[in-house]
Order: structure tokens, then sequence, then C-alpha cells
């Protein structure tokens, strides 16, 4: 059998068999895909936690995981909207995470004997937010994600429709009608 030599960027790869090139064909793809949408991954980390160096850890994450997965992918085309999601949920699982650490923090720092909120403070928050999780509940689930996102989280409709890898004009329909629907319930 005849061994192969391909040239890759200035170096040399030797290739035995056809696995190999196989490999190395996918690394190759891989590589011209995140030349194009390497940068979209810190973009999207940047939005959900609006700080660059945790924005840069989660986009070294998740170029990494991309890279692990690459061979699950079935359409390559879709490479962009899929490295987008991964991004975005190992973002937002950061920035669960930092605000769940925030919160443990600032019960410790708390004085251990806090004033206490009047009984009419808990009765007014608690029934409110009784209702708002019962209502955002009772919502289709395809109308509460694009609602905690755009409405709740903050993402723009371009950046909502990426993640949800719907057109826009289907993001601002199922916006419209959750907003709706949700007022309606609360009345």
């Amino acid at each position: 059998m005849q061994e192969l030599v391909l040239t890759q960027a200035g170096r040399i790869l030797a290739a035995d068999s056809p696995q190999e090139i196989a490999r190395s064909r996918r690394q190759a793809e891989f590589e011209a895909l995140l030349a194009d949408c390497g940068p979209l991954a810190f973009r999207v980390a940047q939005g959900v936690l609006r700080n660059a160096a945790d924005a840069e850890d989660v986009a070294q994450e998740a170029l990494l995981r991309a890279y692990q997965k690459f061979d699950r992918l079935r359409d390559p085309a879709r490479f962009r909207s899929w490295l987008v999601r991964i991004s975005f949920r190992l973002a937002l699982d950061r920035w669960r995470s930092a605000k769940r650490r925030e919160q443990r923090e600032t019960r410790w720092a708390e004085p251990q004997h806090p004033a206490p909120p009047t009984a009419a403070e808990v009765a007014a928050s608690n029934a409110f937010r009784a209702r708002l999780d019962k209502a955002m509940a009772e919502l289709p689930e395809k109308s509460r994600l694009v609602l905690l996102l755009a409405a709740i989280e903050g993402y723009t409709l371009v950046e909502v429709a990426g993640v949800l890898n719907v057109p826009v004009g289907t993001v601002k329909s199922r916006l419209f009608f959750a907003r709706k629907q949700l007022a309606k319930r609360l009345q």
C-alpha cells in the first residue's frame, strides 16, 4: 500500500489509512468553518455574560465542545447555529452559576437578624409571584421560551431567532402573542 502525504498550512501529514484521511478532512472542514464562525461564539457569550473574561472562557469551552462533537453534526451547513446554541447554553449556565454564587455570598454577608418584611409586603410579593409563575406555566412552551429570552433575559429578536433557529418574524409573532396571553392571565 502506498503512503499518502498531505500538506496542510506548512506542515506535512502522513496518512496510512482511509480513516486517517477522513479524519484529517473532517478536521480541515472544522477549521474552515471555525475560521468563519469562531468569533461568533465569543459575541454570543459576551451578550449573555456582559463580561469579556468570562465570555472568552465560555467561547473556548464552546469551541472545544464543538470540536469534540463535530462528528455528530449531521449537516455542516448548520454549524453556525449549532455553535451559537452551544455557546448560548454554556453562557447561560455560567450566568446562572454566578448568580447562585452571588446569592450565597450575599446571604453570608447579611447581618444575622435583618429587619423582617411586613406581612403586607410578604403577602403582596408572594401573591404576585405565584400569579406570575402560574400564568407563565400556562403559556405554550414556544411562547414561554421566546418571552423568557426576549422580555425577561433581554436578548434581541435576532439573537432569539438564532438560538431557536426560527425566522425573526416568527419570534416577533410569538413574543406578541405571549405578552398578550400573559397579560390576559394576570388580569
